[in-house]
């Protein structure tokens, strides 16, 4: 079980290296998805494939993967953007700086005391990396669409750390934490709507410029 893990959990900080270097939309929503299928498999094995994990996998899987892709695709083909043609910083340094993110939320990981034991010393420096890149994707990027797979891979760090005492949490809170990170997707999905039909693009630096 904790090769399956391990091997998981590194396929986690693949997808946030590929998140944070593409500019294709479709790339970083794939990402997305790709995170969200590692999270319910990891929620069925560490939790040894009980009624109660199989029903939190579930519920990961249909959201994560399936329900909020398809949600952030819809938006890309309404809004006809396909790439983030200008982000804040280049491809390169974005890479650089999300490498560094990842050996520093190793380091991080590796030096802080767990109260529980962990099915994989893994999951604390994974959950950290992809909280950080989550937040350097928010900061990096313009395009609001890619904003919301940052803040999709935020929460996804932030669910990695719930992995590890999954067997004490009731199945009604983790189902709740993924209905309110459904309904925080829905409702940025209708922003990045309503500002395309406004100012005719999703650029949320342009937004700066505004006058009266």
């Amino acid at each position: 079980m904790k090769g399956s893990v391990d091997g998981l959990l590194v396929v986690v900080v693949l997808l946030d290296l590929y998140a944070s270097s593409t500019t294709r939309l479709a790339g970083c929503i794939r990402a997305s998805a790709g995170m969200g299928a590692a999270l319910g498999l990891l929620v069925a094995i560490v939790g040894d494939f009980s009624v109660h994990a199989i029903v939190a996998a579930v519920a990961t899987l249909g959201l994560k993967a399936v329900a909020i892709p398809r949600m952030l695709h819809a938006a890309i083909q309404r809004t006809g953007v396909r790439r983030e043609v200008e982000p804040f910083v280049s491809l390169h340094v974005s890479l650089l700086a999300t490498a560094v993110l990842v050996a520093l939320a190793f380091w991080m990981g590796s030096a802080l005391p767990v109260p529980v034991p962990l099915p994989s010393p893994l999951i604390v420096p994974v959950a950290f990396a992809t909280l950080l890149v989550g937040f350097w994707i928010l900061l990096s990027r313009k395009k609001a669409v890619t904003q919301v797979v940052g803040y999709l891979v935020l929460e996804n760090g932030v669910f990695l750390f719930g992995l590890g005492i999954i067997r004490e949490m009731p199945v009604a809170i983790e189902v709740a934490m993924l209905l309110d990170l459904l309904v925080g997707v829905f409702v940025m999905g209708l922003t990045i709507h309503r500002i395309r039909q406004a100012f005719d693009h999703v650029d949320t630096d342009a937004l700066t410029e505004l006058r009266d």
